[in-house]
């Protein structure tokens, strides 16, 4: 199933610009090696935003929460930092379309 993960980086008050940045790079890496593997389908920084924005492939529920804790930001501890985490489930428009048919014979 493809997910849309949009999420919202946040730099805590009282952190260096250096250890947030680190943090970032730290998890720009791994997404780089998952995006390569070919589980994140694409991925995108927001301009002018501290935003992430990924589309990935996963097989269930159980799947996005290891991927989710498996990241840098999570597992050195700075899981506060992403904000606004959502997960919307999409379909291809394809599949839409036919069943738009069955639905306008009503």
């Amino acid at each position: 199933m493809l997910i849309m993960l949009t999420a919202d980086i946040e730099k805590p008050e009282g952190m260096s610009n250096k250890d947030f940045f680190e943090v970032w790079r730290k998890e720009s890496v791994a997404a780089m090696e998952a995006y390569k593997a070919g589980a994140i389908k694409n991925i995108y920084k927001v301009a002018g935003r501290f935003q992430i924005m990924a589309i990935m492939e996963v097989d269930d529920g159980d799947q996005m929460d290891e991927i989710i804790h498996s990241l840098p930001i999570w597992s050195l501890g700075y899981a506060h930092i992403a904000k606004n985490i959502t997960w919307t489930p999409l379909r291809p428009y394809e599949n839409w379309a036919k069943q738009l048919e069955v639905l306008a014979k009503g």
